[in-house]
């Protein structure tokens, strides 16, 4: 299956984006999609990181999220202006954290498959994904068989 792209918006550096982010989600992989739960996930996470750690122009430039398929997962782009201050990390255990687990969150769904690309001094950064359709056999209840249990508060709504 050749990869396609199923969506390409350009949204607002503010919170009120990662709720249309998710919105928009939904609707370009459909109610029925197979990794609709975990790609909403990672979008939500992904956003959320993008308006909170990135830095802002002098016009608070737009973050960009990108979707595409392919035959063996959905690849997330998420990309902002970057930050010079900070470089995205999975931090240390932070056992009863309520905040900062959100790359955690998006290394568990996508196995690993996530990474970042910097587009030079004063052009951005973009945090990748790729969420697989095969998953190992698990025995959790977590999000889309992943066995990832999630906190109440960090499912998104």
């Amino acid at each position: 299956m050749e990869p396609r792209k199923l969506a390409e918006i350009f949204l607002d550096n503010n919170h009120e984006s990662v709720r249309q982010a998710r919105r928009e989600a939904r609707e370009a992989l459909g109610a029925d999609h197979a990794l609709l739960t975990d790609v909403v996930q990672v979008v939500s996470e992904l956003l959320a990181n993008a308006v909170e750690h990135s830095d802002r122009g002098p016009v608070d430039d737009l973050i960009g999220l990108t979707l595409t398929d392919s035959a063996d997962s959905v690849r997330v782009e998420v990309s902002d202006a970057g930050s010079t201050s900070r470089v995205p990390h999975i931090p240390r255990d932070r056992p009863g954290a309520g905040r900062g687990r959100g790359l955690l969150i998006v290394d568990r769904l996508s196995g690993g498959r996530w990474g970042t690309c910097e587009h030079g001094r004063g052009l951005g950064r973009t945090v990748w994904c790729a969420i697989p359709y095969a998953r190992p056999a698990s025995s959790g209840t977590g999000s889309a068989g992943t066995g990832l249990r999630l906190p109440r508060a960090l499912s998104t709504s």
